[in-house]
């Protein structure tokens, strides 16, 4: 890593380390030196994305003041950092944390199986579930009768049909944020918008501000367009961004677009209070930023009692900051390849014009099937029957864990479709290379971080139910017990064909 790209001050840093003090330490455990505790400390904290890659740590001085340690603590702890690639030094510029160059990052596990291995294969790697019918065969039967005009045209509509953006607009202004058709973008699926988006707005070498952890293929997205990414650490469990933190970076690295998941984040499911998205959105206007906001799994709430907050594109009314976008894949099908941008009329003609040197348009038939479910009613029962399906998986998929793996540690998030596991200490690369030996498929911790973060999770979204899930967890433990041992698979434990 060259330099930093944002920093954790000594204040923050103390009460980072502190708050490690309070999990409880293994049977038989001795207590370490002062400098390895704080060494071993800070390198958690970047193994789990807490404190972000390439983030400055305070001088020597400020944190052993705000450690009440010795100077002579923090500069052994900080020579052991660097010793172990987690620290890099430059006269003048100070230390900046970063990973050993060969950290294990997996390539595999977001990729979909193909539908010949899921026979001994559970997939838990993909976070999509099966078509909600029998509203996937209306609604291509609906679009097949609304065709017939359309085969009489060229079919190339760079910004969408007309009546899918008049329909989009109408959905956002019936949510209390008027909307103009000239508002709106048709996209092949939300990583066609946010590809559009970053082709715009950040052009190789800029930085995005992107949660820490996030998800993984909008991560590799940003970072084949050449952006440097600098990660924000999202706050413990499930309450959503640290705004100091997000101020910071702002401030202090001034990215030109930073992309957010508000609703029932990807991965660990948190949702961000209407406060945190009015602060975010002040902070970013202050600094010049553009805030993408990713709302395809605004309607995934899972618990009836969920009060979602109003969208992020509602504490932005002049348009000139917020950039939103939407899909149909997560809350309906990931086979239905529409998704759409909201924007300020000026940003989409300029997505549009740029669109020529691109994909040109989307499907039209698909177009057509969407908006028969906006129009029809069909979306709103189509999603009511994923929300029956993604709960029933969830609550499943926790009650198994917690009876197969009782000490991985995680939060159940109120909507989505995933889970954000710490897996018991035990490396999530380690982790998902056992679990393909003994049947089960699951993404570790780093495919979700920047610079091999988030070593110690894996993230496991709710696709399976039942006696599925009671299997996935059985095998899960399983692969943990390899890991713990460092052993090899038993007869036992190899994979099984496991008809659902």
């Amino acid at each position: 890593m060259a330099q930093w790209t944002s920093a954790v001050g000594p204040a923050q840093l103390a009460r980072l380390l502190t708050s490690q003090q309070d999990r409880p330490a293994g049977p038989g455990t001795r207590r370490p030196p002062a400098y390895r505790a704080l060494a071993d400390g800070i390198r958690l904290l970047v193994l789990e994305g807490r404190v972000p890659v390439a983030a400055r740590l305070p001088a020597e001085r400020e944190l052993a003041l705000a450690l009440s340690v010795s100077r002579t603590t923090v500069a052994a702890a900080y020579e052991a950092l660097r010793t172990e690639g987690f620290l890099e030094s430059r006269r003048g510029a100070g230390s900046w944390t970063a990973v050993p160059a060969g950290n294990p990052l997996p390539a595999r596990g977001l990729e979909p199986l193909p539908p010949d291995a899921l026979g001994s294969m559970i997939d838990l790697g993909c976070a999509s579930l099966p078509a909600p019918e029998p509203w996937l065969t209306r609604a291509v039967r609906g679009a097949l009768e609304e065709l017939p005009p359309y085969a009489h045209t060229h079919g190339d509509y760079p910004a969408g049909l007309p009546a899918l953006r008049a329909m989009i607009a109408e959905r956002y202004t019936a949510r209390g944020i008027p909307t103009m058709p000239e508002q709106i973008m048709v996209t092949t699926g939300a990583m066609g918008a946010i590809d559009a988006i970053c082709h715009l707005f950040a052009g190789r070498g800029e930085r995005i501000a992107v949660e820490s952890p996030s998800y993984a293929n909008i991560l590799q997205l940003m970072r084949e367009t050449g952006a440097r990414l600098v990660p924000v650490a999202m706050a413990e469990g499930l309450a959503g961004w640290d705004l100091d933190r997000w101020r910071q970076v702002l401030r202090e690295a001034a990215p030109r677009i930073a992309y957010v998941v508000a609703d029932f984040h990807n991965p660990t499911g948190a949702l961000a209070d209407e406060d945190q998205r009015r602060r975010l959105v002040e902070a970013a206007r202050s600094a010049g930023t553009v805030l993408v906001a990713d709302e395809t799994m605004t309607e995934l709430w899972l618990d009836d009692d969920v009060e979602m907050p109003r969208p992020v594109c509602g504490f932005d009314p002049a348009g000139s900051t917020v950039v939103t976008v939407g899909s149909a894949s997560k809350a309906f099908w990931a086979g239905m390849r529409i998704g759409w941008v909201r924007a300020a009329p000026d940003v989409i003609r300029s997505l549009v014009a740029a669109r020529a040197y691109a994909d040109l348009g989307t499907p039209v038939l698909e177009q057509l099937a969407v908006n028969w479910l906006f129009s029809t009613g069909g979306w709103e029962q189509a999603v009511a029957l994923r929300r029956a399906q993604a709960r029933e998986n969830r609550d499943a998929l926790v009650g198994a864990l917690r009876r197969e793996l009782p000490d991985w540690e995680f939060s159940v998030p109120r909507g989505g479709l995933t889970l954000w596991v710490r897996a018991g200490g035990l490396s999530g690369s380690r982790l998902a290379e056992a679990g393909e030996r003994v049947g089960v498929r699951v993404p570790s911790g780093p495919r979700f971080g920047v610079d091999g973060a988030f070593e110690g999770f894996v993230r496991l979204p709710f696709t399976v139910g039942g006696a599925v899930a009671d299997e996935a967890a059985a095998r899960l433990s399983a692969a943990a017990r390899i890991v713990a041992t460092g052993g090899t698979v038993g007869a036992a434990e190899g994979p099984r064909t496991f008809v659902a």
